[in-house]
C-alpha cells in the first residue's frame, strides 16, 4: 500500500486557520475548502497529483444535503484505480470515508455524512451563522465583501453612446450591466476605472458639421441646439450625403480638414460633442451613473499610426489590396471566406479595429489594468475575438497576466418578439422609456396610497417613490436575465407586485423597515434620515435589540437558520458574479433572500416573542444585505410604500 501524505501537525494548523478564516474572512466556502484540501493531502497516495477540493453550495430547499458538498471522492477513486495493486481504496465511498477521517478538528463544521457513492454533505455550525448575521448589524455589510479582487485594478468599458444621437433602449443594457459590475468590483475592494468609449470621431462628422454649418448660415440653428434636434440633423445630413453630390464632396473635404487639425472644424466638432454630452449626462443622472470617465474614440487618435506601424513591423498585419489587415493566424488574402481585421483602410483612414487595438494596449501598458471588461452587445463578439487575438499575437496582451473579457448581451424585444421599437418603427429613446415607467408607477402608488393608507403619503413622497420604483423596475427587469439572452420588455410584467420584480423586492424591504418601526427600535423620522444617508442604514435604538450590550442572534427555528445561511453566502455569490461577469446572480440571490425572509416572518413571530431581540437583529441584517444588493444593481431602497 502506498504511503499517505500529510501530518497531524499540519492538520491542526489548517484547522486553526480555517476556524479563523470562518470568523474573520467572509467566504465560508473558502474555509470549508481549506479543511478538505488538508484532508485530501493526507489521503492522496503517492503518484497522484495534489487535489483541489471540489466544494459547492447545496440547494437550501433540500436540508438533507447539508450546506455544502465535497465531490472529490469519485474522481480521486478513478485516478487511484490506475495504481493497480497500490490502490488503497475499494470504492469511491471508501475514499470519502478516508477524507472524513482525515478532516481536521474545527469549529466550522457541525456534522458530515456520505450520500450515494461518495458525496460528502457538510452542515455548518449554527453559531457561526448566527455570529455572521449579528456582525452585519454591528460592523456593517462591508466586512462580508470577498477579498479575491482586493487591490486589483479593473477597467470596465460600458455605455458608449454615439455623439449626435440620443441614447436608446439598447444603451440601457450596456449602461446598467456595466454600472452593476463596476459597483460590485468597487464594493469588493478593486480600484475601478469606468470608461465611456463614446463614438465621437469618424467620417460621419464631416457631413454633420457641414449640415450644421448650412443650418446656421440659414439661421435655422443656434449654438444651443438640443440633441433631439441634432438627431434630426443627423438624419437630414445623411439624406443629403446620399442624395446631393456637392454636399457629399464638401462633407468628405471637411473630414480631411477635421482630421488634419483645422481649428474651425475642431471647434464645431467640439460643439456637437458638448451638446450631446449634456444630454447624455441627463440620462446618467436619472440612472444614478456617475462614475463614468469619458474617453471616446478621439482620445486614441494620436496612437493609431504607431499602432499600425508596429503591427506591420512584427508581421501580425500585412498589406492587402491597399489596406492593412490582420488575418486569422494561418490565413491570408488568398484564403476564401476569411474576414480580416482592417486596421488601416485603402484610403489611409483608420477604423474601429485600430482604435480598439490602441485602447487595449493603453489600458494594459499605461493604465496597468489587471482585468479589462468590455460591455457591448453579442453581435460584436467576432470583432472582439479578432482584436483580442491580434493584441495577443502582437504580445501586447498576455492572458496569463491580464484578464480581458467581452461581456456580450442580447437584444431587448417587444412583446411581439421583435426588436423593441415605437409604433412608427423607430428605436425607443431611453429617456422616453424611463418617463413611461415612472408615470405608471406614479399612478399605481397614488392609487395604493389612497386605498390602503388613506393618503398618508404626501405628493412629494409619492413622486419620489414613483421615481425610485420606475427606474428600479427598468433596471431589474433587464439585470435579472442572463445577460447573453434576449428578453421581452413589458411594463406590465416588470411592475407586478408578485414574483421576481423590483417592485416586489422594494415592497419586501419596506416591510422589513416597518417591522423595526412597529417594534419601537426605529421611527419614521429615521426612515427619512436613511433615505438621505450614504449607506441607507436606519438609525436604531440599539438598547432594544442588544443583550448585555452585545448583538446576539439565537437560531431556534429552521426558518431562522435558512435565512442566516443565505445571508452568510453573500461573499460567494459576489465572487460568482465577478468570475462570470453576470449581474443576474445578484438578482437571484436577492430574490431568494426576500423569499427566505418571508418564510421566516411567516413562521417565526418577531414582535412580542421571547426571541424578539434576536429576531429583530435578523430583520435588520436582512434589510442591510437587501439594501447592499439593490445598491449593487443601481437601485435605491424604499422604506415605506
Amino acid at each position: 500500500m502506498a504511503p499517505f501524505r500529510g501530518s497531524p501537525a499540519a492538520a491542526a494548523s489548517v484547522a486553526a486557520s480555517a476556524a479563523a478564516s470562518a470568523m474573520d474572512s467572509p467566504a465560508l466556502i473558502s474555509a470549508v475548502k481549506e479543511l478538505f484540501e488538508e484532508a485530501l493531502a493526507a489521503v492522496v497516495p503517492a503518484g497522484i497529483p495534489t487535489q483541489l477540493a471540489m466544494v459547492a453550495p447545496t440547494d437550501q430547499k433540500n436540508a438533507q444535503l447539508g450546506d455544502y458538498q465535497c465531490n472529490n471522492a469519485m474522481a480521486l477513486f478513478g485516478m487511484c484505480k490506475k495504481l493497480g495493486a497500490d490502490n488503497p481504496f475499494k470504492s469511491p465511498r471508501a475514499v470519502a470515508e478516508a477524507i472524513l477521517a482525515a478532516l481536521p478538528e474545527n469549529e466550522l463544521i457541525k456534522k458530515t455524512d456520505i450520500a450515494g457513492p461518495g458525496f460528502i454533505n457538510v452542515t455548518l455550525n449554527d453559531s457561526l451563522l448566527a455570529t455572521t448575521a449579528a456582525r452585519i448589524v454591528t460592523d456593517g455589510v462591508a466586512w462580508l465583501a470577498p477579498t479575491s479582487r482586493k487591490g486589483k485594478k479593473v477597467i470596465i468599458d460600458y455605455s458608449s453612446p454615439n455623439v449626435a444621437k440620443e441614447m436608446h433602449v439598447g444603451h440601457l443594457r450596456s449602461t446598467i450591466i456595466g454600472e452593476s459590475l463596476a459597483r460590485t468590483y468597487t464594493f469588493c475592494g478593486a480600484s475601478v476605472l469606468a470608461l465611456n468609449h463614446v463614438g465621437d470621431w469618424g467620417t460621419q462628422f464631416g457631413m454633420l458639421i457641414e449640415h450644421l454649418n448650412d443650418q446656421k448660415a440659414a439661421g435655422k440653428a443656434t449654438d444651443d441646439e438640443s440633441v433631439s434636434d441634432l438627431t434630426v440633423f443627423y438624419k437630414q445630413a445623411k439624406a443629403r450625403f446620399d442624395e446631393e453630390d456637392e454636399f457629399k464632396e464638401r462633407a468628405r473635404k471637411r473630414v480631411t480638414t477635421l482630421q488634419g487639425g483645422d481649428k474651425e472644424s475642431l471647434r464645431m466638432w467640439q460643439e456637437i460633442c458638448d451638446v450631446s454630452r449634456k444630454e447624455f449626462s441627463k440620462v446618467y443622472d436619472r440612472l444614478d451613473v456617475n462614475r463614468l470617465e469619458e474617453r471616446g474614440e478621439s482620445f486614441y487618435n494620436p496612437f493609431l499610426p504607431e499602432t499600425v506601424k508596429e503591427l506591420l513591423s512584427i508581421g501580425v498585419a500585412i498589406e492587402s489590396d491597399g489596406a492593412v489587415c490582420v488575418f486569422p493566424e494561418g490565413k491570408g488574402p488568398d484564403d476564401e471566406n476569411v474576414a480580416p481585421l482592417i486596421v488601416r483602410k485603402s484610403d489611409g483612414g483608420f477604423g474601429y479595429a485600430t482604435t480598439d487595438l490602441a485602447s487595449i494596449r493603453h489600458r494594459i501598458d499605461v493604465e496597468k489594468g489587471d482585468e479589462l471588461v468590455y460591455v457591448t452587445d453579442v453581435g460584436q463578439s467576432l470583432h472582439f475575438q479578432g482584436f483580442f487575438d491580434a493584441a495577443k499575437r502582437a504580445k501586447w496582451w498576455d492572458p496569463e497576466k491580464t484578464r480581458v473579457e467581452h461581456v456580450g448581451f442580447g437584444l431587448v424585444l417587444g412583446e411581439d418578439g421583435k426588436r423593441f421599437r415605437t409604433r412608427s418603427g423607430d428605436t425607443v429613446k431611453l429617456a422616453s422609456l424611463l418617463d413611461e415607467a415612472v408615470s405608471r408607477c406614479h399612478d399605481n402608488i397614488s392609487q395604493r396610497n389612497e386605498e390602503a393608507y388613506g393618503g398618508k403619503m404626501s405628493k412629494d413622497e409619492v413622486s419620489e417613490a414613483a421615481r425610485i420604483m420606475g427606474y428600479g423596475a427598468c433596471k431589474y427587469a433587464d439585470l435579472k436575465n442572463n445577460r447573453t439572452s434576449n428578453y421581452v420588455f413589458s411594463y406590465d410584467r416588470m411592475l407586478e407586485l408578485k414574483g421576481n420584480t423590483a417592485v416586489y423586492l422594494l415592497y419586501a424591504h419596506a416591510r422589513v423597515a416597518q417591522i423595526l418601526v412597529k417594534a419601537g427600535v426605529a421611527d419614521e423620522a429615521g426612515m427619512k434620515v436613511a433615505l438621505e444617508s450614504a449607506d441607507g442604514n436606519i438609525p436604531l435604538n440599539m438598547d432594544k435589540i442588544l443583550e448585555d450590550g452585545k448583538a446576539v442572534v439565537h437560531i431556534t427555528a429552521p426558518q431562522e437558520r435558512a435565512l442566516a445561511l443565505h445571508i452568510a453566502r453573500l461573499p460567494e455569490m459576489l465572487d460568482d458574479t465577478m468570475d462570470g461577469l453576470n449581474p443576474h446572480r445578484i438578482c437571484e440571490y436577492l430574490y431568494e433572500l426576500a423569499n427566505f425572509y418571508s418564510s421566516f416572518y411567516t413562521e417565526c413571530r418577531v414582535v412580542g416573542s421571547d426571541q424578539q431581540k434576536s429576531r429583530l437583529l435578523l430583520c435588520e441584517s436582512t434589510a442591510r444585505v437587501m439594501r447592499k444588493c439593490l445598491d449593487l444593481l443601481g437601485i435605491e431602497a424604499l422604506y415605506r410604500l
